[in-house]
């Protein structure tokens, strides 16, 4: 009985450590850092990504799923990948942009924190719970991960060179925009109904090729990159696929229904021509 109880603290002991590895990322953006320091900020999200996506499935497997280890995992998301990568893309590109790259930093957190709400509102309402083939709306490890990986890499490609001031704006641009993605109704799969076969053989075939050009002809850095915003537009994609679809379905419906009008109306007409309908001729007896 008393192994049973311990068996639930491991799953939540993961959870406590991405908190930590976030916290050691924003102690990190504390005051004036370096590029290196910067970069060692980003090395641990990351490894706060690895521990916030194994914590689940040790749940999983121990069985030891709870209440308390689902707001917790929360809470330690907003932490990790919702304050500690603000701050940090606050300190990497933001910082010189004034109020706006506070303002941008700052949405990019609570955005985060609105997504994770929303979530948790969902899975209360689902009865299998947080469980399905889709998110709504980009999940904030991801968003975290796409800054965290574009950081990583441009800190080896570039040799630890602070960013251009050119790439302020575009990097701004890109953080408002992933803020808008995680609390828009865009679905993203989760991949928890993938089976091997020729289908999913095929696209990681290709997924592996394209790696391979990437790292031959810009560098192997940036296929945390790649990966990330792979994910992303498959996401729009479908989104888009999904819009268009709806709407033909929607206009198909409006002209079905169209066309059945028409022809009940020439069914009334027809029959107050044979006399079987009803006629406004007055009354009976005149």
């Amino acid at each position: 009985m008393k192994l049973r109880k311990l068996m639930f603290v491991l799953p939540n002991l993961f959870t406590v450590t991405s908190i930590f590895c976030g916290f050691y990322a924003i102690t990190l953006c504390a005051g004036e850092a370096e590029p290196v320091h910067l970069y060692q900020a980003a090395l641990a999200i990351f490894f706060a990504m690895f521990f916030d996506g194994f914590d689940g499935r040790v749940a999983r497997l121990t069985k030891t799923q709870s209440d308390f280890g689902v707001q917790l995992d929360s809470l330690a998301d907003v932490v990790s990948f919702g304050a500690a990568p603000a701050l940090l893309v606050y300190k990497w590109a933001l910082a010189p942009l004034g109020f706006a790259g506070l303002f941008i930093s700052f949405a990019f957190a609570a955005c985060g924190a609105l997504r994770l709400a929303r979530f948790n509102v969902l899975a209360a309402r689902n009865p299998h719970g947080g469980g399905g083939s889709f998110f709504v709306g980009l999940p904030i490890p991801i968003a975290a991960g796409m800054l965290v990986s574009v950081i990583i890499s441009h800190h080896v490609a570039s040799q630890g060179e602070p960013l251009r001031e050119s790439a302020y704006v575009p990097v701004a641009v890109a953080v408002a925009g992933l803020s808008l993605l995680m609390v828009s109704t865009v679905r993203y799969r989760t991949f928890k109904d993938t089976r091997p076969n020729r289908k999913s053989a095929a696209v990681f075939m290709l997924m592996v090729a394209a790696g391979v050009a990437i790292a031959t002809q810009y560098h192997p850095a940036w296929l945390l990159v790649a990966c990330c915003g792979a994910y992303l537009a498959l996401g729009l994609v479908e989104s888009a696929v999904q819009v268009r679809t709806h709407l033909a379905a929607r206009k198909l419906a409006a002209g079905s229904a169209a066309v059945a009008g028409v022809i009940d109306d020439e069914d009334d007409d027809e029959e107050s021509e044979d006399g079987e309908g009803p006629r406004n001729n007055g009354p009976a007896f005149l």
